[in-house]
């Protein structure tokens, strides 16, 4: 009978993440073309947060404590309100299709928290590979942006950095619980805060805002900030950090196809040359050796 590898599995389910997350982008730009960056940020949180709620009382989990809790809290202020609030302020500066090539840079940045804080040692090859993958993206960035970086592009990296520690703090915790509780208790924590500034920044007329808007909102609640961590957190604790990491490299390309298809934007050709080198980088780093350096 056939079957997957811890690993792979892991790999699989880190690639469905992904895809999900790679969606982010496009539907963030639509949103904020008429809600308000705050509302979008907080209100698919909240959105995200009271679903949870419910999954948590049907499944009767215990509350996280003491060391839970703070990574918890650490990962949700990250994941919640970093990530998609500096990227909610930058898609109102740049196209989704640049701020998916800024955003290839994460998969390294994942791998160098990993790095320093869960054990994990990647190869020489490994970071070879990574470091090969995240100057493609960064180049392609640069001659988008005429040989800088723009306002857009400083958010963006603040969303990288953001996503780097609290995917870091979640991959620690679905050690002990699944993917789906840890995200599940992150946006619950985050209620206090994200409902009171949902409801403060919501707009004044809702009818006014399009329902293609409103849908963009509900993808980035139901899906970018809950269901995606499913696969995303899950993926990170069966196949490692650093290596699953890897497959971010692909959520460039995943939104740049999905900004020419949803918003319309133009991908010339040297994107998708740029895709397949970097995919190519990936099918590298796959192979190559992490070591796990036992804690006494």
């Amino acid at each position: 009978m056939f079957s997957l590898s811890r690993e792979t599995l892991g790999l699989v389910l880190g690639t469905i993440g992904v895809v999900i997350f790679g969606v982010t982008l496009p539907m963030t730009r639509i949103a904020v073309m008429s809600l308000d960056p705050w509302f979008v940020t907080t209100g698919r949180a909240a959105l995200a947060g009271l679903i949870a709620v419910v999954v948590l009382m049907a499944t009767r989990k215990t509350i996280p404590r003491g060391s839970e809790f703070w990574a918890l809290l650490l990962g949700s202020v990250c994941t919640i309100i970093g990530f998609p609030g500096f990227t909610g302020f930058a898609m109102r500066l740049v196209p989704a299709s640049h701020g998916g090539v800024v955003l290839g840079i994460l998969p390294l940045a994942v791998a160098m928290f990993a790095a320093l804080t869960s054990g994990e040692r990647p190869s020489r090859g490994f970071w070879i590979s990574a470091l090969i993958g995240a100057a493609l993206v960064v180049g392609f960035s640069l001659r988008d942006g005429g040989g800088s970086f723009g306002e857009g592009d400083v958010l963006l990296v603040g969303s990288v950095i953001s996503a780097s520690i609290g995917y870091t703090a979640f991959a620690r915790l679905t050690k002990t619980r699944p993917g789906w509780e840890v995200i599940s208790w992150a946006v619950v924590i985050g209620l206090p805060v994200t409902i009171p500034v949902a409801i403060w920044t919501s707009p004044i007329d809702l009818h006014a805002v399009p329902l293609a808007h409103w849908g963009a909102f509900l993808y980035l609640g139901l899906m970018s900030q809950y269901i995606g961590f499913f696969f995303w957190n899950t993926g990170l604790a069966m196949g490692g950090q650093a290596r699953v990491s890897q497959t971010q490299l692909l959520q460039t390309f995943v939104t740049l196809g999905c900004a020419a298809v949803i918003n319309g934007e133009q991908v010339d050709l040297l994107t998708w040359v740029f895709a397949v080198a970097v995919v190519g980088v990936v099918l590298v780093g796959r192979r190559t050796r992490i070591v796990v350096i036992a804690k006494a």
